[in-house]
């Protein structure tokens, strides 16, 4: 299958700039990229996707059976690359996609120059000492209202997800990025972010790695991010002056500016 159709890819910025491809998270499509990358593409050759399942992909080729795991993700993320001939790539991998790219990094590290992790979470459940911001029970919950009503969970969730109370035009336009997505999608996709454990995944990174948290995070706590720089041989960690799981949506100017920072360092 043409990698290129399979994940709308569309490609920005200068030919022979250093190449950022970008990753987006769960219930987004790389329409969630669209205000950090008029900063990123006057320097960088900037590379966008859509996740099969999201937004403009290639529905006919997803399945629940392949996309029930972020291993295929990965693969997907891989194969996009090789198609594509791109090389010294810095793979920013936002929310879940930070996960992603963190095993698609370890699968094959050659065509990676860096990676950027933006409000990573390697595992959301809490465990002992790691404090991944939800007990088994919430995780629960929050799986069975999805699979109950999708539609009414994306309503309840976008917006504590967005944070930033006072500009509910970001829950707004996260609540309807989620309802773009197709129920079942969401659903598999859903469980193959809640419930992965990606811990000990980090110490497989060997590319320079940025991770990016901001200061108030409902879905990845601070605690996670220093978690995820220590745990990648290293990495560094820079919190944003921002609040909510997008900064790139709510705070496009410092994410832009952190991301091109670390690729021109």
């Amino acid at each position: 299958m043409d990698v290129v159709a399979r994940n709308n890819v569309v490609i920005t910025g200068p030919v022979g700039a250093p190449v950022i491809v970008l990753a987006h998270g769960f219930g987004c499509d790389q329409n969630l990229w669209r205000l950090v990358v008029p900063r990123l593409a006057q320097d960088y050759r900037v590379v966008l996707f859509d996740h099969v399942g999201a937004g403009k992909s290639d529905l006919a080729a997803w399945s629940a059976e392949r996309y029930s795991s972020l291993d295929s993700y990965a693969e997907d993320v891989l194969a996009l690359i090789r198609e594509l001939d791109l090389r010294e790539v810095t793979l920013v991998g936002h929310s879940v996609s930070a996960s992603i790219a963190v095993l698609a990094v370890a699968a094959d590290p050659s065509p990676f120059a860096r990676l950027v992790l933006l409000t990573p979470s390697p595992c959301y459940l809490n465990d002992g000492d790691y404090q991944g911001g939800f007990s088994a029970a919430d995780i629960e919950e929050l799986l069975e209202s999805l699979d109950g009503n999708y539609l009414g969970w994306s309503a309840a969730m976008a917006p504590v997800i967005a944070g930033n109370p006072d500009r509910p035009e970001l829950g707004e336009e996260l609540t309807n990025s989620f309802c773009r997505t197709d129920p079942e999608i969401a659903r598999v996709f859903a469980r193959a972010t809640f419930l992965s454990d990606n811990r000990a995944d980090l110490t497989r990174v060997t590319v320079p790695t940025l991770v990016v948290q901001t200061a108030e995070d409902a879905i990845a706590p601070r605690e996670v991010g220093e978690f995820v720089r220590d745990q990648i041989p290293g990495s560094s960690l820079v919190t944003l002056d921002a609040v909510g799981h997008c900064p790139q949506l709510s705070d496009p100017g410092p994410t832009a500016s952190a991301i091109a920072a670390f690729v021109t360092s």
